[in-house]
């Protein structure tokens, strides 16, 4: 896995990870997006097509361009860079998408747009600037709420959908700022549904949503609409042998926004259950621990490389892709009773569950 960090510099950072989960470990491959690009051309809107966008409704996609370009910005975030070997350091700057949640202020984004930012701005479509501060940021599922000095009379929040409605095939459009290109417009469809991909803090993050619409450096954190000119999901990667658009891009799904959202901006931070192993498919059912992490609530409940976990709290477990999604489900100090088989016999652990590491 690759994920960049492209400050205007245009040095990107390559990072490469084995992607330990709370529960599991990822199999995606995907490039995080955020982009380096300075544009001196005049503000344009662009409309590509990766495919037909068949619509669930009359709409089309100039409507819900109208409808919805106004809720869509650019943000452009500040930070120190790394000290020359000459002596002396710097600022980098770095760019990505966003769009307003509420008439509040506050805006969605991707954390990997607004890691380390020392400070943040937001471009609006009545190509007036604002100063914006960081709420709160999760690096487990890539979402970042930002609250920006802007008048009310700018603030058009976009509606979410319910993104467990969405079905393959459905017709989809992105707007964001690839490449620094604001209030870009492609289509597409839905190509999949329930991919896991890589979270900047190497967990995973479930049920993202494939769209071949195209989606390139800068379109990070951008909403991924569907024909309603709802938000099924914030575009976070793409996954790219090029580095560039190949027609397979990933969102994070419109309900886990929702929730992670919601929890930053009312505690500006979000807990996740953690249990402490990496897993893999037993040979029938169950999630078979590959690797128990020291120190871990799943060290101290005793639990072994080798076990297959066949039950959580007696619901039955069938893969480890399951078994993560359980634990997920869970808060940090849920006791949870695993069954589990080792060396032929079964027997019942019970496991205190902790705060899964921002890293």
């Amino acid at each position: 896995m690759q994920l960049f960090k492209n400050p205007r510099t245009a040095l990107a950072t390559a990072m490469t990870s084995a992607a330990l989960i709370g529960a599991g470990s990822v199999a995606a491959v995907a490039l995080a997006l955020d982009d380096d690009a300075t544009s001196d051309a005049a503000p344009q809107v662009t409309v590509t097509s990766a495919a037909p966008a068949a619509s669930s409704g009359a709409s089309t996609v100039a409507e819900l361009y109208k409808r919805s370009a106004a809720s869509v910005v650019e943000i452009t975030v500040t930070s120190s860079g790394q000290a020359s070997p000459l002596g002396g350091g710097g600022t980098q700057q770095a760019q990505g998408s966003g769009f307003v949640y509420d008439t509040d202020g506050h805006v969605i984004t991707n954390q990997h747009v607004v890691d380390d930012a020392e400070s943040v701005s937001v471009a609006f479509p009545n190509g007036k600037t604002y100063s914006a501060t960081v709420v709160g940021s999760d690096p487990s599922t890539d979402i970042a709420v930002l609250d920006v000095a802007a008048p009310a009379s700018v603030l058009k929040p976009l509606e979410l959908a319910d993104s467990s409605d969405v079905e393959v095939g459905d017709g989809v459009i992105a707007i964001g700022s690839p490449f620094g290109l604001e209030q870009t417009v492609t289509t597409g469809i839905v190509s999949a549904l329930h991919r896991q991909i890589t979270a900047p803090n190497n967990f995973s993050i479930d049920d993202a949503i494939q769209t071949d619409a195209a989606i390139n450096h800068g379109n990070s954190g951008g909403p991924l609409l569907d024909m309603d000119g709802d938000v099924i999901g914030v575009n976070s990667q793409i996954e790219s042998e090029s580095g560039g658009n190949d027609g397979v891009g990933f969102a994070v799904p419109s309900n886990t926004v929702a929730k992670i959202a919601d929890a930053l901006i009312s505690d500006g931070s979000v807990e996740h259950a953690y249990l402490g192993v990496a897993t893999a498919d037993a040979s029938g059912e169950g999630a078979a621990l590959s690797e128990v992490r020291s120190g871990t609530p799943a060290a101290r409940a005793g639990l072994q490389n080798g076990d297959v976990v066949t039950k959580l709290d007696g619901e039955s477990v069938g893969s480890a892709d399951e078994l993560r999604r359980l634990i997920d489900a869970k808060s940090p100090g849920d006791k949870v009773e695993l069954t589990i088989e080792r060396n032929g016999s079964t027997k019942t652990v019970s496991v205190t569950l902790g705060t899964r590491p921002s890293a």
